[in-house]
């Protein structure tokens, strides 16, 4: 029961310093902003309009200001970034892991980034710039190279006296990492085996050598599906040659995961996965714009096929009061296949091998829901209008939308991965814009051939 307590107590604890910036005193709020973990300074900070961020920002303590930054999202910390110089970048980087220094640098100009590896030591220049050599994206881009190798022929007596050197280790390590002497990988030692096993006995005769390395090049989404199938911790990263470069966590790995996440609801409505939300109206309206603008052409696509048929339409008045259910229902099928393919996609369930067999799964939902709600609409319309020749229109364009938007909803995404486009991106303006056009076009289609 402690830690719901904890973040109970947490919670009231914020939900004082945002109620004070509305009125309190520069000393209340500074008393109890540095009374707050790093990571909840953070959450203050993207929770608080511009003109309170400024606030709250100048009054945190240097010691964890660093902290701070690492917890924030990429636009938030930028904001903060764009008024610091490379010395005092250097200054606040210094207590962060290598991964979290990298995550920070990647987001500034060249220019700036030589600034701040300058004002660092040797040391720590030499294990940033290990790790800047690699995309962000990709495991050599999360590594970081704080970690404790042991070589082979030692034994477990003096592993553990030398652990017993160290204050503290490093966060989420579960096992040494054992290497030969020119730092390749050889496999892991398991605390747990150190704690169970002979102190006479050699790291060779109880390390781990099942567990492979992870390549630097692999793609960070790839690493994130490594650590779901194994049930890892940590996991040793290698360059080309076999040589150990750091490690991977699985705070760094849950990291990747919820950027996806968040990059797959903000891209079906345009929006960046970063997108800040106090961001000032003139940075939030280009972004919004773009989109906006591509939506509209879309619809005036699906509006000039209406025009096609206004002679028909201008005959037969019930036809534009049906028209929207048409559309409605073929956007809605569409989207429901379009995510199911999406998450697939994303997981890693879906391949050009199998896509046959989902896309005959989505034919037939559609076609069986396609007539399921076809005798259903066209029972409502011939009540409501007196008319079977409009029932029967408005069944039959109800079952081709409905096909149409499983077939679409199947292939869009995987068509516009082939072609590098980002699905959850383009996916949903693509598939409305089909399915409108299709439905459209069946249903005036229809109506024209019987009431010409």
């Amino acid at each position: 029961m402690q830690p719901a307590v904890d973040e109970n107590l947490s919670q009231a604890h914020l939900a004082r310093v945002q109620a004070l910036l509305g009125g309190g005193t520069v000393r209340q709020i500074e008393k109890l902003v540095n009374g707050l973990r790093p990571v909840e300074i953070a959450r203050l900070l993207q929770s608080s309009p511009p003109a309170a961020r400024t606030v709250v920002w100048d009054l945190i303590d240097k010691e964890v200001i660093g902290e701070v930054l690492e917890e924030l999202p990429e636009e938030v910390r930028a904001g903060f970034i764009r008024d610091l110089d490379a010395e005092q970048l250097a200054e606040l980087t210094g207590g962060l892991e290598t991964d979290d220094v990298v995550d920070i640098l990647q987001r500034l100009p060249e220019r700036v980034i030589q600034e701040v590896l300058g004002a660092m030591s040797d040391q720590d220049r030499s294990r940033v710039e290990t790790v800047l050599a690699y995309d962000e994206h990709t495991a050599g881009g999360l590594t970081n190279t704080d970690t404790i190798t042991v070589r082979p022929r030692i034994t477990v007596d003096v592993v553990l006296r030398y652990l017993r050197r160290h204050n503290e280790l490093p966060p989420s390590t579960d096992s040494l990492i054992v290497v030969n002497r020119k730092d390749q990988y050889l496999g892991l030692l398991p605390l747990s085996k150190i704690l169970t096993s002979d102190p006479s006995t050699t790291v060779r005769e109880v390390m781990v050598t099942d567990t492979n390395a992870i390549q630097a090049e692999l793609a960070d989404t790839e690493v994130a599906k490594l650590f779901e199938q194994h049930d890892w911790v940590s996991a040793p990263v290698v360059d080309e040659q076999g040589k150990l470069l750091g490690r991977i966590t699985i705070d760094d790995v849950v990291d990747v995961i919820r950027e996806g996440a968040d990059h797959s609801l903000m891209s079906m409505a345009g929006l960046d996965e970063d997108e800040d939300t106090f961001a000032p109206v003139m940075r939030t309206i280009p972004r919004r714009a773009i989109w906006l603008g591509i939506n509209l052409l879309t619809a005036i696509l699906a509006s000039s096929v209406i025009n096609l048929f206004q002679g028909t339409i201008d005959k037969v008045v019930a036809l534009a009061v049906l028209m929207p259910i048409v559309a409605s229902m073929g956007g809605v099928a569409g989207s429901q296949t379009l995510t199911v393919v999406i998450r697939g996609m994303a997981l890693g369930h879906i391949s050009l091998t199998n896509v046959r067999w989902l896309l005959s799964r989505e034919l037939g939902v559609g076609i069986m829901n396609g007539c399921l709600w076809a005798l259903v609409m066209g029972g409502v319309a011939s009540l409501w209008f007196g008319d079977p020749i409009i029932a029967l229109i408005i069944a039959v364009a109800m079952i081709v939308n409905l096909i149409t938007a499983a077939i679409a909803g199947a292939l869009l995404p995987v068509a516009l991965k082939q072609m590098n486009i980002d699905p959850a991106l383009a996916g949903g303006v693509t598939l409305t814009t089909v399915t409108d056009v299709v439905g459209f076009m069946a249903f005036l289609g229809l109506a024209t051939y019987f009431y010409a």
